[in-house]
């Protein structure tokens, strides 16, 4: 701009200047705002982003708006300025998916080319690149990079950090006094994290602190593995020195610790097992010591961490002390007196106290030796030598014997960060020549320090060390080393958050190298400071009462670690240059593994992973299914060849024959073809590299003579269904290619080329969905408007037939589509005859003889062998027929897909002999009811007797298999089995693989010439639940469905001994009732002579007894049995009957499964019961003897009277249960007021349980129910006490737990309030005299009674405790595993 001095002499813009300007800026302006606008008319996409890098962010998302035509390299610009990160320091991945794959930050692709969505939310994670965390963004104004840790006002990390996907502990717990400092970047702090498994918090803080420990470092690297002499997996110091090594030398982040913990002999289960770091601590110092026996380092842990006390006893008359030298790995330190308001201010504080002495006197006195009578002592601790690293464990975990319940104290408690421990060493001169060795340790110091019995003789080994040295000379004359090399200087705090139910464990270290202070809380390392330690002391704002906080979170210090300051034996870490020969070793072999798994990683995130489909030729020509994994620049001639191989074609079709087409599997759709792309990168034809496609790929195959057809995107495949009315027959599928506007006299043309038929006559009619038909008529109408989408079907005639004048709903056409929709295949079962209809029929069969001429020729066994021998022929005459039309054709293949029709010689026969069928059908009908009612004698002449080879039922069978419905399509032990047609069943008309078989299984099999067909009538569903009426048929008006059968041989075998089948065809329409009738043929009896059984998954059986309803539940290739004995009528049950037995080991006893009627009184059902229980159980009973009552699973209920009568008084439905149980008396019950109770007598001073005793009340008093317990137990009423058992019957309960665990003599007037709700019939009441005390037994007594019970209680299934879950014990198992219990639950 040009300038020009104004009258002050200053440089100002010349005239006019002004405005040329302002007229460029709106010219800018206007140019952006035109940008806008065009930007604002494209689709935009919506991208979130989740920064998974940073602890702080990893709950917060990026949110970006992009235009669709944005770039991927632009959209990593835009995320990297977001998020102050340096572009190409960071990968971005897609999210929400199980597999994440990378997006290519050097792509020009736009974002809907690279698979995202505009108007959706797109899910994306910012990820570490190589396993480095993104480098943070330079800002001159200072905001980037303003968390630098110098910063007084950056608030510092303290307290549990959340943790990526990963579950620390049985509870998170923050503190809001507290808050977090920003994570710094690995390459800041310079330090690797450890991953949570689950709930391993305790053991990644005890392993950081083990690292940061100088001296076990090096002794852990100067130790060499022998891999000869241990498994390198089972070795615990091996692990560890693993670990170190990539703690020291890696580039990751965080790196797991599931090779540590396997050599400890855990499984995965352990991980979610939190345990104490303290205990941690000791187990795994005592599992080092086996495993370093007899090397170098057999004394590491006690020249590290080992220390001695003394623990005396000391008489105040005479002086005379007993004493005992123990050692100790660390110092418990109480928070809080036992009973005191007020904890300890300071570690120093509570040192004080553990070693201040306490005056045994009083009922305490001590027995003293010298004195030989008991006298006035003190009895404490004394310090005898510190070890060089000083374990301080504050007990911050308490029990509160109000509450019974644990606690945690958080009660503030400091400490120093120099530790003086001079004064607590032992100085006096108190060492009696004339000792003996105590047995008691001081209740201070039980469970916590190691107790290793010595010799009485003191030597001066003992005592020289840091803190004291003793010399051999002069027992009394003791010389202290300066005070300096008793100070102790603090490195590692583990710090708890949380309660004692549950919290999170991290550690705050302090580096050696460099004396910062870094937070280790599991995969996140961050700088913290002074003021961050000062923060785990405890405590909190405001006053607390004694145990106010027992359930309360707080982040505290659980264990402080002390080095000595000696300048002569700290040590400094190892560098990488002074690491032994073996650990170099070890280095290089650990990155070479490290850059392998980057490699396979930057593998795996170029990777295409895309569902693979194939109709393979050969392997029952089903579709096969695979995974296809190609690297994003492979490209699809390569890709082709891996999925040739993949789908193990080699061999059968020549890889020249073999294409790969982009296919729909849900709507069976060829999607498109890639003609001259063999070349292109396979990431560029399927849209990048992600978790997931929105389509599939399917191999293709041709035949040598064939040409590939091209697959155009836009195109609809349509499969053609050729039907020939003539043979009743429905083809295979042709598929053809069509497009949404071609009119409906176009796609005609379209068939008729492809099926060479006549598309004047042409009939097509399209199934919309399921058995939905349409006829396409209207000849300029457009597929896109009959309702034409990817993948159809339909079904065309050709033909000069009479049916193309006949509406369509009324055609042939219509009634062969319908039939081919519903008609489904069923295998029935036929049971064998019983060996008395066997005998019988032999004696008719031999029949000359004076007694078979006297019989009744027209008996119903006579018509049974008549049937039979009928039965033999018509089946020969099936297999001649069918082996005469075509030998090959197996009845497996698809239902009513002929491609060849029927010789026309062969259709008289089959409706010959479907003819004799149906006439024998009826004719055995008629002719069993006739013999059945003219003859008084027979063996059936009452309709209602049941069958004698009668079986039991499924329930009777399987009495403890549940009887719930359940869906036939989700238990059917096997689906369709005949998925595809024959292969030889016709011409494969083009080359997709898929034209001649459908791509989906099959819903029917091939209809075959000679079988057997019958139209029958079925009853419509009256909508009730009767069943058989007094003539067997249903009053409602009749249409006709299809059946047709045929025997078949069972190729598992399970039809050996005599067993039959059937594979019927029935439309699935067709009632129970019309079901059953048309087999009757087949099973020899009348329908309301056998049952129908649906066979289920793992061949359960449940029973149809609902004759109204259809067989639209069952679907193809389902089983049925049909079993002899008498079907129910209208308004009867099936009833299975079992016996109570109150004291019996197994109360619950099957016995038979019987019939009751509605209208029947519980007297009638008592009768009719009676000689079935004699004849099939050898029960003889009399009437009065016996009751029905309520089974409620294993509980007895309600008491049946026997005047109540079903379906009135007593609800019944179908496969009812009920108890019968045998009294030992007349029946007391003879109200429905009453309440019948079955009580049980503990006898605490026997330790055992007496018989049930039932008794009943005549009201729900609790007064009533102990005087009657009282009078038949002698026990006086003031001393009875009662309560309510728990669980379901027999409420088994354990001898040891029944006396404390019960709730004994509630507090209630009444049985059926709160907390007894007794208010039916059954329930079981202990009850005890008060007075009596438990049976009083030795150790081994009642650890032996234990073992008994534990095994009675497990036989009965019942628990055999009820008290919570107990904590598992921490075990680090050095064989590689623990040893399985086989009697342990």
């Amino acid at each position: 701009m040009e300038m020009v001095p104004s009258e002050e002499n200053q440089l100002v813009p010349k005239e006019g200047m002004f405005w040329s300007c302002r007229q460029s800026i709106f010219d800018e302006m206007k140019k952006r705002f035109s940008q806008i606008e065009n930007a604002s008319e494209e689709p935009r996409v919506l991208c979130l982003v989740q920064d998974t890098t940073n602890a702080k962010t990893v709950n917060e998302r990026l949110t970006l708006n992009l235009p669709a035509s944005t770039t991927l390299s632009k959209l990593f610009e835009d995320v990297a300025h977001k998020a102050s990160y340096v572009n190409g320091t960071f990968d971005l991945a897609w999210g929400k998916t199980g597999d994440m794959g990378s997006l290519d930050p050097s792509s020009e692709m736009s974002l809907t080319e690279s698979g995202f969505e505009p108007g959706k939310r797109n899910f994306l994670q910012l990820t570490d690149k190589d396993g480095e965390q993104p480098q943070i963004a330079s800002d001159e104004s200072g905001t980037a990079g303003s968390s630098g840790l110098d910063d007084s006002s950056q608030e510092r990390f303290i307290g549990p950090l959340p943790r990526d996907g990963t579950v620390g502990c049985s509870s998170d717990y923050s503190s809001p006094s507290y808050s977090y400092s920003s994570i710094l970047n690995k390459s800041d702090t310079g330090y690797v994290g450890l991953v949570n498994q689950a709930m391993t918090c305790y053991l990644n803080s005890l392993l950081q602190t083990l690292f940061m420990t100088p001296e076990f470092r090096n002794a852990l690297y100067n130790w060499e593995f022998e891999e000869s002499e241990e498994d390198p997996v089972t070795s615990i110091p091996y692990q560890l020195q693993r670990l170190f090594l990539l703690l020291q030398t890696s580039k990751k982040r965080a790196i797991e610790t599931t090779d540590v913990t396997r050599s400890f002999g855990w499984d995965s289960s352990e991980a979610w097992q939190q345990h104490d770091v303290q205990e941690l601590c000791r187990v795994m110092f005592d599992a080092l010591e086996q495993k370093w026996k007899q090397t170098e380092q057999a004394d590491l842990i006690n020249q590290l961490y080992q220390g001695k006390l003394k623990d005396y006893v000391r008489c105040l008359e005479c002086g005379y002390e007993s004493w005992r030298i123990d050692t100790y790995l660390d110092i418990p330190l109480v928070i809080r007196p036992f009973g005191a308001s007020q904890a300890y201010g300071s570690v120093e504080e509570a040192l004080q106290a553990f070693v201040q002495p306490e005056t045994l006197d009083g009922a305490n006195q001590y027995f003293c030796e010298r004195c030989k009578k008991k006298c006035d002592a003190r009895k404490g601790l004394r310090f005898l030598h510190f070890p060089y690293l000083l374990t301080l464990q504050l007990k911050r975990f308490d029990f509160d014997y109000t509450t019974m319940h644990r606690i945690k104290l958080n009660d503030r408690m400091s400490f120093p960060e120099e530790l003086d421990m001079g004064p607590f060493i032992d100085v006096e001169d108190e060492k009696s020549p004339q000792t003996e060795s105590c047995t008691d340790s001081g209740a201070e110091n039980e469970g916590s320090c190691h107790s290793d019995q010595m010799s009485n003789d003191f030597s001066a080994d003992d005592g020289v060390d840091e803190g004291i040295c003793l010399d051999s000379a002069s027992s009394t004359e003791r010389v202290l080393k300066p005070k300096s090399s008793l100070t102790f200087e603090l490195f590692s705090v583990m710090v708890h958050s949380g309660s004692a139910a549950g919290g999170h464990y991290y550690a705050c270290i302090k580096s050696f190298s460099d004396g910062q202070w870094y937070s280790f809380n599991d995969q996140h390392v961050s700088k913290i400071t002074q003021e961050d330690i000062r923060k785990t002391y405890g405590g909190s704002l405001g006053s607390r009462g004694y145990y106010s906080s027992a359930f309360a979170s707080s982040t505290n210090a659980y264990m402080l670690i002390y080095r000595l300051k000696d300048p002569s034996r700290n040590a400094k870490y190892l560098d990488c240059d002074d690491f032994p020969e073996h650990i170099k070793h070890l280095v290089q072999r650990e990155k070479e593994s490290e850059e392998q798994e980057k490699r396979q990683r930057e593998i795996e995130r170029n990777t295409c992973k895309i569902k693979l489909f194939c109709m393979h030729p050969v392997k029952m020509m089903a579709m096969m299914e695979n995974k296809l994994e190609v690297h994003k620049d492979k490209t699809l001639r390569e890709a082709t060849e891996m999925a040739y191989k993949l789908m193990e074609l080699d061999g059968v079709v020549p890889l020249d024959c073999c294409r790969l087409v982009k296919y729909d599997e849900f709507h069976e759709y060829l999607e498109r073809s890639y003609e001259g792309e063999d070349d292109t990168p396979m990431g560029l034809l399927l849209g990048g590299v992600k978790s997931s496609y929105m389509f599939d790929l399917l191999l293709e195959t041709r035949r040598a003579e064939q040409v590939f057809q091209p697959y155009k995107p836009g195109e609809v495949m349509v499969k053609v269904h050729v039907v020939d009315l003539k043979s009743d027959t429905i083809a295979p599928p042709v598929s053809i290619r069509a497009y949404l506007n071609q009119s409906i006299t176009e796609f005609k043309q379209l068939i008729a080329q492809a099926t060479e038929l006549s598309a004047e006559t042409m009939r097509v009619v399209l199934e919309r969905c399921y058995n939905d038909l349409r006829l396409l008529y209207v000849p300029n109408k457009t597929l896109k408007a009959e309702g034409f989408f990817r993948s159809n079907k339909v079904f065309v005639e050709s033909s000069e037939s009479p049916d193309h004048q006949v509406t369509f709903t009324d055609s042939l056409l219509w009634k062969l589509l319908d039939r081919h929709g519903n008609t489904i295949r069923l295998f029935v079962s036929l049971p064998v005859q019983s060996p008395g209809t066997n005998r019988t029929i032999c004696q008719k069969v031999g029949g000359d003889t004076e007694e078979g001429s006297k019989g009744n020729r027209n008996s119903v066994e006579a018509i049974l062998e008549e049937s039979t021998e009928k039965l033999k022929n018509l089946s020969l005459q099936q297999q001649q027929g069918s082996s005469t039309s075509d030998s090959q054709k197996s009845s497996d293949t698809s239902d009513f897909e002929h491609i060849e029709s029927p010789s026309p010689s062969q259709e008289p026969d089959s409706s010959s002999v479907s003819a004799v069928v149906a006439v024998d059908n009826r004719e055995l009908e008629n002719r069993i009811r006739a013999a059945s009612g003219g003859s008084g004698g027979g063996a059936y002449s009452d309709p209602e007797t049941q069958f004698p080879g009668e079986e039991r039922s499924d329930s009777e069978v399987n009495n403890d298999r549940s009887t719930s419905s359940v869906d036939s399509d989700i238990l059917s032990s096997s689906h369709s089995s005949d998925t595809l047609c024959n292969a030889d069943s016709g011409p494969i008309q083009l080359a997709n693989g898929l034209d001649s078989h459908s791509i989906t299984s099959s819903r029917r099999s091939k209809a075959n010439e000679g079988k057997k067909e019958t139209w029958d009538t079925a009853e419509e569903d009256s909508g009730t639940d009767s069943e058989y009426d007094e003539n067997g048929k249903s009053k409602a008006e009749s249409y006709y469905l299809y059946f047709r059968a045929e025997p078949y041989a069972q190729e598992d075998g399970s039809g050996e001994g005599g067993q039959k089948c059937v594979l019927v065809h029935v439309d699935k329409r067709i009632t129970l009732s019309a079901f059953k009738q048309n087999l009757e043929p087949f099973v020899g009896v009348t329908s309301t002579q056998f049952k129908v059984f649906r066979v289920y998954a793992n061949n359960q059986e449940f029973e149809s007894v609902r004759l109204n309803e259809t067989l639209s539940s069952f679907s193809d290739d389902n089983k049925i049995t049909i079993r002899l004995g008498r079907a129910l009528k209208k308004g009867e049950y099936r009833v299975k009957v079992y016996q109570l037995l109150v004291n019996d080991a197994e109360p619950c006893k099957f016995l038979v499964d019987t019939v009751f009627a509605k209208g029947m009184t519980v007297k009638q059902s008592k009768e009719e019961l009676m000689p079935q229980l004699k004849d099939q159980c050898k029960l003889d009973l009399n009437i009065d003897k016996f009751r029905l009552r309520k089974k409620t699973w294993k509980n007895p209920g309600t008491v049946f009277l026997d005047y109540h009568v079903y379906e009135e008084d007593i609800n019944i439905s179908s496969n009812w249960e009920v108890f019968l149980e045998v009294l030992d008396g007349p029946e007391k019950m003879k109200s429905m007021s009453q309440l019948a109770v079955l009580t049980r007598r503990w006898t605490p001073a026997q330790m055992k349980l007496e018989p049930f005793q039932e008794v009943v009340l005549e009201s729900s008093s609790v007064e009533e129910l102990k005087e009657t317990l009282s009078e038949i137990s002698g026990i006086p009423l003031e001393n009875l006490e009662f309560a309510k058992g728990r669980g379901t019957f027999p409420c088994d309960i354990s001898v040891l737990e029944i006396h404390q665990d019960l709730d004994w003599n509630p507090k209630v007037s009444t049985l059926n309030v709160w907390p007894l709700y007794i208010c039916d019939d059954g329930a079981v009441v202990f009850y005890r005299d008060s007075t009596e005390e438990p049976m009083e037994q030795s150790e081994d007594e009642r650890n032996e009674l234990m073992k008994k019970e534990s095994s009675r209680l497990l036989k009965t299934g019942h628990r055999v405790s009820y008290s919570p879950r107990k904590e598992k014990a921490l075990k680090i198992y050095l064989d590689g595993g623990p040893v399985k219990d086989p009697g342990q639950d």
